[in-house]
């Protein structure tokens, strides 16, 4: 049960409440009133579905007022701006640190686009390329474990979920094998969706990490990215589900998945410059959002100076 602001109209299907609210809220302190209504879901999912709606009615919430008792939307206003302000800021430093924040096409990426129709495949088996990495087996169950960091529980656990790249719960440091930098892999669940691990994580179960071994080449994201793709069109498919289980490394290791070669190697140069390319025009969006943001704020603060 989420509130959701709904500024154009819209249809509201089966189980679907819609609120309007009896006062008039400036939009810019919409979303303070959202953020104080998703407040009261624990409440409302305490609660049988035929008494959501008496429930709600009889909630009470708190919000800031002036000195004269008034709802103080200025305040509101002022709060989500601060708000927002803070992650466009940290959002164009990630952007900036990570290089993505330059969205235009070199000559080079282009051509690698252009180049894709005609580029020339060759089939590798997975266990020649990659490594399963060993792990320590940790003394946990997922349902034991927060989803969020707390004190001490501070490590990704990798999974079989495929939500949020399998990392949905958090462990202890001690102990745990502590991984980056890898490929992840399910090896009991639903959806068999490898994913590039860039931070540290450490496996708790049904899912597996492995590692670049095919050369002493020391692969970048931009390379293990690449291969992810080719390693799903193997391993990603609708024929495999709990039913019909795809396997673990031991059946993974022997698939066989394409990559771009050039005189009889792996193309790693090509596939740096095509994902480099696929990052900026997937990141452009984002890129110009941000710098709108920016400019706008600029703008705000001349004129309050």
């Amino acid at each position: 049960m989420d509130f959701f602001y709904r500024r154009n109209r819209w249809y509201a299907g089966q189980f679907v409440r819609k609120i309007k609210p009896k006062i008039l809220i400036p939009e810019k302190a919409v979303p303070f009133f959202t953020t104080v209504l998703n407040k009261q879901k624990p409440i409302l999912l305490s609660v049988l579905v035929r008494s959501v709606d008496e429930t709600f009615k009889k909630i009470t919430v708190k919000l800031p007022v002036t000195n004269d008792g008034k709802i103080d939307f200025r305040f509101m206003e002022s709060f989500i701006a601060e708000l927002e302000a803070e992650r466009v800021s940290e959002l164009s430093s990630y952007l900036t640190v990570n290089g993505l924040n330059n969205c235009e096409l070199t000559a080079d990426e282009i051509a690698s686009i252009n180049k894709l129709p005609f580029v020339q495949w060759k089939e590798y088996r997975m266990g020649d390329l990659f490594d399963k990495i060993k792990t320590q087996k940790l003394p946990y169950q997922a349902k034991e474990l927060p989803d969020t960091p707390t004190e001490q529980y501070v490590l990704p656990c990798l999974t079989s979920s495929f939500q949020n790249q399998g990392l949905n719960y958090y462990a202890p440091e001690e102990g745990a094998t502590i991984l980056k930098n890898v490929i992840s892999i399910p090896s009991n669940s639903d959806v068999y969706r490898a994913y590039f691990q860039s931070r540290v994580f450490t496996v708790l179960s049904d899912a597996y990490a492995i590692r670049w071994k095919y050369n002493d080449k020391a692969l970048s994201p931009k390379h293990y990215l690449f291969m992810v793709m080719c390693i799903n069109k193997v391993t990603d498919r609708p024929i495999y589900s709990h039913k019909n289980k795809l396997g673990g490394w031991n059946v993974v290791r022997n698939k066989f998945i394409q990559l771009p070669q050039i005189d009889g190697e792996i193309d790693l140069a090509y596939m740096e410059l095509l994902i480099s390319a696929i990052q900026k025009l997937a990141i452009k969006d984002v890129v110009l959002y941000t710098d709108r943001k920016i400019e706008k704020m600029k703008e705000v603060t001349k004129r309050e100076v």
